[in-house]
């Protein structure tokens, strides 16, 4: 009978067990888990979090037109901000509706050959990336003029979306100038505010008058803070304007309004002045770029640009806007107009460059 003896080792001979590449595989595996279920706990929690924190605001100058000729650039454009809202005015799409039937301000028109292109164009570049991370709502006017749209990312829905300045049931403002959406902890309002025109006529001065007039009633009369942005067609101070004596001055074809409050540039005329300051102090709102920006900028301060070649070259104003709630203002981080340079750049083909604001989260 053979027997089997086990050598003695050596004090200190004995090899230290080393980790087999199975093992090894594994660890790098469970690290790589770790590190990535750190990164979908991020998201998540960026999920969880029922308001948005970062906007963006541009009148497109038809958005039709900027998704032929300028998309691209503008998708990089939005891709790096990552806003979690996108409002857009002047989108120049019709709504749907046959010609003498009611339309539908929700809704891009599709009744004709030509219609049913230009509805394909829009909804495929919305389906392109970073577009598809949002849901879309629309409001349209009648015809290729005015409307609004308003992006939100799809983990953002909305409690309620209104399209008038009452919010009540389906009705939408004339020409589209309003989209509403509540949040848990606050409004945010797109508006595309009409122009106030050179005169004493019935779509000029008195139909700027009565949407201040509406404008103001409704910040009086909301039930949460509020963050309005869109071409709000004011400059509200000499610091927002690049030439204001050019401006104060203005007239079409030699017209001087009876009275000198109506006198100038529209969007610098010092009754629509008064008529935002007493909006901002009855609505207890704050411009938000103004918050942080105190000083005149010359090159990248204005978010309209008049046409480089003209009369108006070089000649710029701010009017496109972030107005926000007094009980939000410890929680702005950053309001930023994204054009400059009187040759439009970042402009993305349109005669106003997008602006936007980052919130802070609530504490």
């Amino acid at each position: 009978m053979k027997r089997f003896f086990k050598p003695i080792e050596k004090e200190g001979s004995a090899k230290k067990p080393s980790l087999s590449s199975d093992c090894a595989s594994t660890a790098k595996t469970e690290a790589a888990g770790v590190a990535l279920s750190e990164n979908e706990n991020e998201k998540e929690k960026e999920k969880e979090n029922k308001d948005p924190l970062k906007f963006l605001t541009w009148n497109a100058n038809s958005l039709l037109l900027r998704i032929k000729n300028d998309w691209s650039q503008f998708s990089s454009f939005v891709q790096t901000l990552d806003p979690d809202v996108i409002c857009i005015q002047e989108v120049r799409i019709p709504a749907a509706g046959a010609k003498g039937a009611p339309k539908n301000p929700s809704e891009l028109k599709d009744d004709t050959s030509a219609s049913r292109e230009e509805k394909q164009i829009v909804t495929r570049a919305l389906s392109s990336v970073p577009f598809n991370e949002y849901r879309v709502w629309w409001s349209l006017s009648n015809s290729k003029y005015g409307g609004t749209a308003m992006f939100i990312k799809k983990h953002l829905q909305p409690k309620k979306v209104s399209f008038c300045l009452d919010r009540t049931g389906s009705k939408h403002e004339q020409d589209g100038r309003v989209i509403i959406a509540e949040f848990e902890s606050y409004l945010v309002m797109n508006t595309y505010a009409p122009n106030n025109g050179w005169k004493e006529e019935e779509n000029s001065f008195p139909r700027r008058r009565k949407w201040d007039k509406r404008i103001l009633e409704f910040v009086q009369c909301i039930d949460k803070p509020l963050i309005w942005c869109g071409d709000l067609n004011v400059s509200h101070e000499d610091i927002d304007v690049s030439h204001p004596d050019f401006f104060s001055s203005a007239k079409l074809n030699g017209y001087v309004p009876p009275d000198k409050e109506d006198c100038g540039q529209p969007g610098f005329t010092l009754a629509e002045r008064r008529r935002f300051s007493n909006i901002l102090t009855q609505g207890k709102l704050i411009d938000a770029y103004r918050l942080l920006h105190k000083e005149k900028d010359m090159d990248s301060g204005f978010s309209w640009s008049g046409h480089p070649i003209g009369k108006y070259r070089g000649k710029r104003m701010r009017i496109d806007y972030f107005i926000v709630s007094e009980q939000l203002k410890e929680r702005i981080i950053a309001c930023e107009i994204h054009g400059h340079g009187i040759e439009r750049e970042g402009f993305y083909g349109s005669d106003h460059c997008p602006v936007s604001l980052k919130l802070s989260q609530e504490t």
